[in-house]
């Protein structure tokens, strides 16, 4: 009888062990997908910050090019009010904004003295830069939203998520057709 009680109260115990490790496991994870937010907004807000110097130094060369400098200004101003806006509409915005950069240093590359500007060519690197660290954020963060959705939809840790009220999160997702097609390259 006495030892029937500790293998009742040792499975009881095990059983709460297993259920704290799947919470914790979960908790772990979303705090993985917030971690994996905030480094892609840290990047962002690099680059929102790097545009105003570039826009400054290109004005005095592409005077008659400023519809092309506006969109570059607007844009990264919607994507800095997309901030908390949710996944999806900073997506966009974002979207836009790299779309809008890929506008003007298109323009640019008629400017022979910008491109020749050792200001221009360091923000230039400077947003390639950001822009590459921007992707491997984004890479790392949609990884760590699977692994957290898979957490949150797979047996037994299904159950504990829906008893906790965890949530699935959305992935950052390139939303603009434009973005999703290959760069067209002209050397004419």
């Amino acid at each position: 009888m006495l030892i029937a009680i500790f293998v009742i109260i040792a499975i009881a115990i095990i059983i709460v062990l297993i259920i704290a490790g799947i919470y914790n496991g979960l908790v772990g994870a979303r705090n993985q997908v917030k971690n994996a937010w905030a480094q892609i907004d840290v990047q962002l807000k690099r680059r929102h910050d790097l545009i105003p110097n570039l826009t400054e130094t290109v004005k005095g060369y592409m005077q008659h090019e400023r519809g092309t400098l506006e969109a570059v200004t607007n844009a990264r101003n919607m994507a800095i009010k997309a901030v908390d806006s949710g996944v999806a509409a900073q997506a966009k915005a974002e979207g836009e904004l790299s779309q809008a950069l890929g506008r003007l240093f298109a323009v640019a590359e008629s400017y022979p003295d910008l491109k020749a500007s050792q200001n221009f060519l360091a923000l230039q690197e400077e947003l390639t830069s950001t822009e590459n660290k921007i992707s491997f954020a984004r890479q790392f963060y949609n990884d760590s939203v699977m692994q957290y959705n898979n957490k949150i939809q797979m047996f037994p840790s299904n159950i504990i998520a829906s008893m906790s009220n965890f949530k699935e999160s959305e992935s950052f997702e390139v939303t603009a057709t434009a973005e999703r097609e290959a760069p067209k390259v002209s050397f004419s």
